[in-house]
């Protein structure tokens, strides 16, 4: 298993079991996880379907790794949109973590490709983030529409801001 994708799922698992911190020892980190900091997003599916997904934009830790344990934990128990996950469902989970590369402002949706990159849309204090190349979303503007509907920006709204991302999926 990657990696990556093993740090989360430990992180899962000890969280949702013991109510505890996973703290890895070094040789289950790569060099890039203990010392680069990056935005990263844990996403959980069961059978499928979504079940969990938090991240951040921007680094909020001192190292990559321990971004990933935050969102791990964040997305196994704190997702607005479902109950926190049960031991119970813990063999079912499918987990595959996002690390951001730097948001780069764009002057038009004709610079995004939604297999590549992942969209932010800004006005104001409202921003609103969607992920590339997920199912379902096939075009620019659907991308744009549920990253604007996230950030509670109006689609008619003048003056918003695009940014793309690059991200590396380990799955």
């Amino acid at each position: 298993m990657d990696k990556y994708v093993q740090l989360a799922k430990n992180t899962i698992e000890k969280y949702i079991n013991e109510g505890e911190v996973y703290i890895p020892s070094e040789d289950e980190l790569t060099e890039e996880m203990s010392s680069k900091r990056a935005g990263a997003f844990v996403s959980i599916h069961e059978k499928g379907e979504l079940r969990g997904c938090i991240g951040t934009i921007a680094p909020t830790k001192d190292s990559l790794a321990k971004e990933i344990i935050s969102n791990a934990i964040a997305a196994s128990t704190r997702d607005p949109r479902f109950n926190a996950i049960t031991s119970d469902e813990l063999s079912l989970l499918e987990i595959n973590v996002d690390v951001l590369g730097e948001p780069e402002a764009i002057d038009s949706p004709d610079k995004l490709d939604v297999k590549r990159y992942g969209v932010i849309v800004e006005k104001g204090y409202r921003r609103g983030l969607l992920l590339p190349d997920l199912d379902g979303v096939d075009t620019v503007e659907y991308q744009i529409a549920i990253a604007m509907q996230k950030a509670g920006i109006d689609f008619d709204e003048k003056g918003v801001q695009l940014y793309r991302f690059e991200v590396v999926r380990h799955e």
